[in-house]
């Protein structure tokens, strides 16, 4: 039940939104597409051939990825609710 001014079922419409555009998201991440290089974006180490045919489009080299992975990502969240308290973060 929405509150307010908002239609009923506006709040459902919210989180299916921001779902849809997370698993998004993670989908774009997972898989890269494209051609793979021979050698690494980042080290400019050769990329096995194995790892190139199971990941096409790979363009890191397992050292590089793993090292990519660890790191935390940074993006900013898109407020879809918008409370007062929550602009105030």
């Amino acid at each position: 039940m929405a509150g307010g001014w908002a239609r009923d079922g506006a709040v459902q419409e919210q989180i299916d939104a921001s779902i849809e555009d997370e698993l998004k998201r993670m989908q774009a991440r997972r898989l890269p597409g494209g051609e793979s290089r021979t050698h690494c974006a980042e080290c400019e180490e050769p990329i096995p051939e194995a790892r190139r045919q199971a990941l096409p489009g790979v363009k890191l080299c397992i050292d590089c990825q793993q090292e990519r992975d660890r790191r935390p990502e940074q993006r900013a969240g898109i407020n879809r609710r918008g409370s007062k308290d929550s602009q105030l973060k």
